[in-house]
């Protein structure tokens, strides 16, 4: 009989988050939606007066952005604990079409501050009262070839909640609706697949085990080809209309320019890590051999290769491993760390229709929330890093910034979390540097994280870059080419050392990020920028961290290349992703001298 999930309501309470932090009761949540509604009607009063005000009129604006922050965060977390409640997904709807009668309400206020004299907004950006907002209008002021008249932007405004409809279909169909059948665990008996079990079940020793998963987990998604084609298609008309609708060249110009990322930070990104081809290959030799396999198949390639050892741990001591690990960021990041495990960040454990995958949420002016699935291993521990990276990103930024300037840039925003998983990394190397086996299984570990992070959110940025440019040079975005485009991309990377099963030709409609339009990207260049910093704090010590905390308190008060450099990386150059490079390359060779 197969272990079904526990529901909701089942679940201990010490493992789950408290976002009664954000509002105590659903009736002060329905209560701040209420004001939320009158101060989106008392913004809409400012049209065509934002000139007698302006100052104002930014002031109003930010103040509602920030109730709209606390709404936006406890309506879709409630949803994403359990998917299928009904109640859920009702106050997840009316935020969103909240959100989308704010987005409108506010529309106007862009076009009439540009239609300001450049130097009254020069005046008021540099004017130390008004310094809280000095980003918002230098940023402003740089988009101005892309802002559109006042009725055009409301019009978009309210067609935001019609674009984000390939998502919502994506989410509810993947988390809740996706019919996954039961297979077989390494004990013999039958459990249901979920996103949740699906990488423990791939990570299983039994071979059988890891091919009935990944075809389970495939197969499923090929039934439903044409359905996932044509809603990733929805979100790729989305991205296309939005960016020639503000007159850029193309998508992935419309994602990075507000972000001050030069395209060509992308194209390097692409042009380094498949330079890097040949070391992939390497390594998937190294694996091979390891595994005692003829060939090498997809479903082969996250199984730790060093048999017989595992590093089992509970979540407590998955906590207790992520604190000690992090220890050369000081004894004032890890109390903050502790405080976070101790006090209702963490919602721990998957449960029936909760939401795949793992994030961190930020919410200004209560602590950041961190989503997990949790598995009681060191995949489980990694995780546990990476997310509260993210979430002690937040805190320093909130805790620095006004909410204005407190929202770090996407760009910066896998650089933390990653961060943290390569000094965990690293000091579980140290200890266990005398023990060959620990020794090959955590190289192996780190190897896997370069595959991961740097080879594959590369590849799916390859992917998104061509499925984008496939659209805007008018052809048409049918299964049948998004799987031929996906598959050769895999064949590209990793073709060399693997038997590419075809059925990989669907894992692109699992992945939940491609709705997310150019942001994969920078899980890749986020790591590399990590592996650098890293580097520096264990080589250096204070210094490092002191210029690191500065990194992690800038939010958006600078551009994002400009705060990396706070923490000694420039990404402008291909260094640091060249570097990363390197150190996989080395790592790979470290590999077969342990063997």
């Amino acid at each position: 009989m197969a272990c079904e999930l526990k529901t909701r309501n089942e679940m201990d309470k010490q493992y789950l988050w408290r976002l009664e932090d954000i509002f105590p009761t659903e009736a002060a949540y329905e209560q701040a939606y209420a004001q939320a509604e009158k101060a989106i009607e008392s913004m809409a009063a400012w049209q065509g007066r934002v000139k007698e005000n302006p100052r104002q009129a930014i002031m109003d604006a930010d103040a509602l952005a920030l109730q709209l922050d606390h709404l936006a965060a406890y309506a879709l977390m409630r949803k994403d604990e359990d998917g299928s409640d009904p109640e859920r997904q009702g106050r997840a709807m009316r935020f969103q079409t909240l959100g989308a009668k704010a987005g409108s309400a506010v529309s106007f206020l862009d076009p009439e501050l540009l239609a300001l004299p450049e130097d009254t907004l020069r005046a008021m950006m540099n004017d130390p009262a008004f310094a809280d907002y000095s980003e918002r209008l230098r940023l402003l002021l740089l988009q101005k070839p892309h802002t559109l008249p006042a009725e055009q932007e409301k019009l978009l405004a309210q067609a935001e909640i019609v674009m984000d409809v390939p998502s919502d279909v994506f989410s509810m169909f993947s988390d809740v609706d996706l019919p996954l059948p039961e297979v077989t665990d390494e004990q013999g008996e039958k459990v249901r697949l979920t996103h949740g079990n699906y990488s423990t079940l791939l990570f299983s020793r039994n071979r059988d085990v890891r091919r009935e998963a990944f075809q389970g987990m495939m197969g499923t998604f090929k039934a439903f080809s044409s359905t996932m084609a044509a809603c990733y298609a929805g979100a790729v008309k989305a991205a296309v209309f939005k960016a020639r609708a503000r007159r850029y060249d193309s998508a992935r110009q419309a994602s990075l320019a507000p972000l001050e990322i030069p395209e060509t930070v992308y194209d390097n990104l692409l042009a380094e890590v498949e330079a890097a081809l040949p070391a992939l290959t390497a390594y998937l030799n190294v694996r091979k051999k390891l595994l005692g396999v003829d060939e090498l198949h997809m479903y082969d390639l996250y199984v730790p290769m060093i048999a017989d050892f595992d590093m089992k741990m509970t979540y407590q001591e998955a906590c207790d491993l992520v604190c000690e690990g992090l220890a050369p960021l000081g004894e004032e990041y890890i109390a903050r760390l502790r405080e976070g495990f101790a006090g209702g960040w963490v919602d721990v454990y998957e449960n029936k229709a909760k939401r795949s995958g793992a994030y961190s949420w930020g919410c200004y002016g209560v602590h950041p929330f961190v989503l997990l699935n949790h598995t009681d291993d060191l995949d489980g521990a990694l995780t546990i890093a990476h997310e509260m990276g993210h979430s002690m990103h937040t805190w320093y930024s909130n805790a620095s910034q006004p909410f204005a300037k407190a929202e770090y840039s996407l760009f910066v925003a896998e650089v933390a979390s990653t961060c943290n998983e390569v000094l965990l990394m690293r000091h579980l190397m140290k200890k266990y540097q005398d023990d060959p086996k620990a020794s090959a299984y955590l190289r192996n570990q780190l190897l896997e994280a370069f595959r991961t992070t740097v080879f594959r959110q590369t590849m799916f940025a390859a992917f998104e870059k061509e499925a984008h440019g496939l659209y805007e040079r008018g052809e048409a975005l049918t299964a049948d080419v998004l799987n031929s485009l996906y598959y050769g991309l895999n064949e590209k990377y990793y073709g060399g050392g693997v038997q590419v099963d075809e059925v990989i030709a669907c894992e692109w409609m699992r992945i939940p990020h491609f709705y997310r339009n150019f942001y994969v990207y920078q899980y890749a260049t986020g790591f590399s920028a990590a592996v650098a910093i890293a580097d520096r704090i264990l080589r250096e010590g204070e210094p490092a961290v002191r210029d690191y905390k500065k990194f992690l308190s800038a939010g958006c008060s600078v551009p994002p290349i400009e705060a990396l450099r706070y923490a000694g990386v420039d990404m402008e150059k291909p260094d640091a992703v060249r570097g990363a490079m390197r150190v996989f390359a080395q790592i790979v060779e470290e590999m077969k001298s342990l063997i």
